[in-house]
């Protein structure tokens, strides 16, 4: 009976969260300063401004930072790109109820055909599984699940996140985590602006239609949490394609260090309550009985109003010779679900094992990147970086 690590509330309805399934088995600069299999992250410079920062070579006076909160973070022409050049400045109340009822699925990295059909790790598709929604309230069933919301060049978009514990802060995580493609576009773009972690979004499952009308503790019970440093893969950065799953899926993970909006002295993990560990070199997928897949599905027909969860045996997906094989389940979830944690049991506890990344062309299966020696090196970092804090 698997369970979620909790300093406050107990998740009952965890009980059967991993019961055994019937079902059958069945997203400007190609160089990025990170090498294949390093953290996206290095040291750069910070304002005084509140600890505000701005790509390395842009202005950094606190006139050119009010700019920046004021909206010049829309200059798409200065996308940066280098792992170095992440910058996320609080711009407080930004994401407001109605801009994060407008934001649109993150890329919905689609699959046409099953990759590498004729690779020996490929299996038949899975037969799809229909999404269920979570229990609610969320806080109480599945606390450590959220929305990730993010500037794109095409507008507002969505993805979804997990908070998991960080070593180096037992108990105080402020580690989030969710695909490389929600964070950065890939081997043809940059880092997105202005990415916010919203745990237990629309904690009561209100209708997107009526989520403007809802009290804030309904909205967002435990606030907004702004990412001041991100890392993915550099896999991800020099091969991922915002188009179609392509080899970089394979490494289409990222991780957020987060801080509160309006300040204060708690960790995102004592906020909430709650926080999972990530289990790196879980079995493959033969070696699991199940998996299951959470996230916010907001492209037709869902809204991104909803927690769903798909729950099936997984099987395997190869996308190009020399890349790990996937993990992959039948779902019915779509875009905005991307970056949503997979979840197998180990020992009785709650573990994260992948997330989100490609879905078929016809939206009956996902498929998430197996957690090996890639993901935990950039898992790693981020915790190294900030051990000292």
């Amino acid at each position: 009976m698997p369970s979620i690590r909790r300093s406050t509330v107990a998740a009952a309805a965890l009980a059967s969260l991993l019961a055994v399934t019937a079902t059958a088995c069945g997203p400007s600069d190609d160089n990025a300063e990170a090498s294949s299999g390093s953290s996206a992250a290095a040291d750069q410079k910070a304002s005084k401004d509140d600890g505000l920062k701005l790509p390395q070579g842009m202005p950094t006076s606190i006139d050119d930072l009010k700019k920046w909160k004021d909206g010049g973070w829309q200059n798409w022409d200065k996308w940066a790109r280098k792992a170095s050049d992440f910058a996320n400045p609080i711009i407080k109340d930004h994401w407001k109820t109605d801009r994060m009822a407008k934001a649109k699925a993150a890329p919905d990295l689609k699959v046409k055909a099953t990759g590498a059909g004729s690779a020996a790790a490929t299996d038949p598709d899975p037969r799809p599984v229909r999404a269920q929604e979570v229990a609610r309230p969320y806080h109480r069933n599945m606390a450590p699940i959220g929305k990730i919301f993010f500037e794109s060049p095409k507008g507002p978009m969505v993805c979804s996140g997990t908070i998991v514990e960080d070593p180096a802060h037992p108990g105080k995580s402020n580690l989030v985590w969710t695909a490389g493609h929600c964070v950065h576009s890939g081997k043809r773009g940059g880092w997105m602006r202005n990415i916010a972690f919203v745990p237990s979004y629309n904690d009561n499952g209100a209708a997107m239609n009526q989520v403007n009308n809802l009290p804030s503790q309904q909205q967002t019970p435990y606030g907004r949490f702004w990412a001041d440093w991100v890392t993915t893969s550099g896999e991800w950065m020099n091969m991922g394609s915002q188009e179609t799953g392509n080899g970089g899926s394979a490494y289409d993970f990222a991780v957020l260090h987060v801080k509160p909006e309006r300040g204060g002295g708690k960790s995102l993990e004592e906020t909430v309550g709650a926080a999972v560990p990530v289990w790196f070199g879980a079995p493959s997928a033969e070696g699991l009985s199940s998996l299951k897949a959470i996230g916010y599905p907001a492209a037709p027909p869902y809204d991104g109003a909803r927690m769903m969860s798909c729950l099936d045996r997984p099987n395997r997906l190869t996308m190009e010779q020399g890349t790990p094989t996937m993990d992959r389940i039948g779902c019915t979830m779509t875009g905005g679900t991307s970056g949503g944690g997979w979840f197998a049991n180990r020992g009785g506890e709650l573990t994260l094992v992948s997330n989100s990344s490609i879905s078929g062309g016809n939206q009956t299966w996902l498929a998430g990147p197996h957690l090996g020696p890639e993901a935990k090196r950039v898992f790693d970092g981020i915790s190294q970086k900030f051990a000292g804090e």
